[in-house]
């Protein structure tokens, strides 16, 4: 009886001993990579070229011959910016697909909700098209963001219009979710402690199209100025009516989900004087730099579009860039361990987002800089860069663990 009992035992464990030593979504031929997109909701123009962009950088590296002698496939599902949706899909990814990594996964609250699926599997999620303080907190060894957060970007951008615009009256219109809190938040906190007055706020749903009312309540607020946590239309329109009331004292600034190419080319400077925070600089004043233009015109020619990369392609490019350094340093052996080690590793200057990425063990933030943007004659102009933007910048780094200076 003990003698079949340990034959038994034997084969269960050589049965089982392939599926132990195989990782999730990885093969000897192919890497599978997912992530949960706004394909046609109110960040679609995030989310369809920085898939675009990715998918181009993919099909280049395939055609290399892939990462270690595997070729990495993109499965990318639509939530369409809703929470519930997200869980769904994100589920299918996880334990259908069985995807490796999540890579850009657009959404605060669509992260969130994901992690409680990816966390328990070891499925890594890199750079998500969400620069939330809860992509890095609570820590956890799989999670890496991407650049700064939302909150030290537009704390930092508040202060220098403080210091350099006069504006003495801070105010808010965002979207009631984690991703709106995050600006709202860091608005109220940097008005607190840099002797601002907030004076006011309005929350918004993502299919609200008429800001006139809300833009007179502000006014009679007297807000000089109104940190924006809306999708891009949104952004736009509030723009154009603030200008169409006349409120030229009224300065707006938004976060790095406002920092897009679609919000200065509007005709007509409708969106001139706005200004964003974000941890990358834009492409347009860059594009004549050799590994710029060389991506330009490669992923020009991958979409047949004959038009500059807006930021969504940016930020596809530099995520696509970071996992795929990450797998070739993790070598053929790759698991969950081996891929963090390689990611922990990283160290180099990202030519295309135009900023520094390194981590290192507890350290899982790509770019730690911030730069002032703001919208003059139909593109963004830097006002301010990394250590200039960073020393207005209060409190601790949100996942470095040291004061900007």
């Amino acid at each position: 009886m003990k003698a079949i009992f340990h034959s038994v035992t034997l084969a269960a464990a050589l049965a089982a001993a392939p599926a132990m030593a195989q990782t999730q979504g990885v093969s000897d031929t192919e890497i599978k990579i997912g992530a949960q997109q706004d394909m046609s909701g109110i960040f679609a123009g995030f989310s369809v070229p920085a898939v675009a962009a990715v998918q181009q950088y993919f099909e280049e590296i395939n055609a290399k011959g892939g990462v270690n002698g595997r070729k990495l496939t993109y499965i990318v599902e639509d939530h369409g910016y809703n929470p519930s949706k997200a869980v769904q899909v994100v589920n299918k990814l996880v334990n259908s697909d069985k995807v490796f990594a999540m890579l850009l996964s657009l959404g605060t609250p669509h992260n969130i909700a994901g992690f409680k699926i990816q966390d328990p599997k070891k499925v890594a999620n890199v750079s998500p098209l969400s620069a939330a303080r809860q992509m890095l907190d609570p820590v956890f060894d799989l999670h890496y963001a991407g650049t700064a957060s939302y909150y030290d970007a537009v704390r930092t951008t508040i202060r220098w219009m403080k210091d350099n615009q006069g504006s003495t009256k801070v105010c808010s219109m965002y979207l009631p979710t984690d991703f709106g809190e995050e600006i709202h938040l860091a608005s109220v906190d940097e008005a607190k402690d840099s002797g601002m007055e907030y004076a006011a706020e309005t929350t918004h749903k993502p299919d609200d199209a008429d800001f006139q009312g809300a833009l007179q309540k502000l006014n009679a607020a007297g807000c000089d100025l109104v940190s924006l946590a809306l999708g891009i239309k949104q952004t736009i329109t509030v723009l154009g009516t603030a200008k169409k009331l006349g409120y030229a004292d009224m300065k707006f600034v938004g976060s790095s989900a406002s920092f897009h190419t679609a919000i200065a080319k509007v005709p007509g400077g409708i969106t001139d004087g706005f200004y964003a925070g974000a941890g990358w600089q834009d492409l347009e004043a860059r594009a004549g730099e050799p590994e710029v233009a060389a991506w330009i015109a490669a992923y020009k020619a991958y979409t047949g579009k004959d038009e500059l990369p807006g930021t969504g392609a940016l930020l596809g490019r530099s995520a696509a860039e970071i996992l795929v350094r990450a797998l070739d340093a993790a070598g053929k052996d790759l698991t969950p361990e081996s891929f963090q080690k390689a990611m922990e590793s990283l160290d180099y200057d990202d030519k295309v987002a135009g900023n520094h990425v390194k981590m290192g063990p507890g350290d899982h933030l790509a770019a730690e800089e911030i730069f002032i943007s703001q919208i003059q004659g139909g593109s963004w102009k830097t006002v301010a860069k990394s250590k200039e933007a960073q020393r207005y910048a209060h409190g601790w780094g949100w996942s470095k663990g040291h004061p900007f200076l």
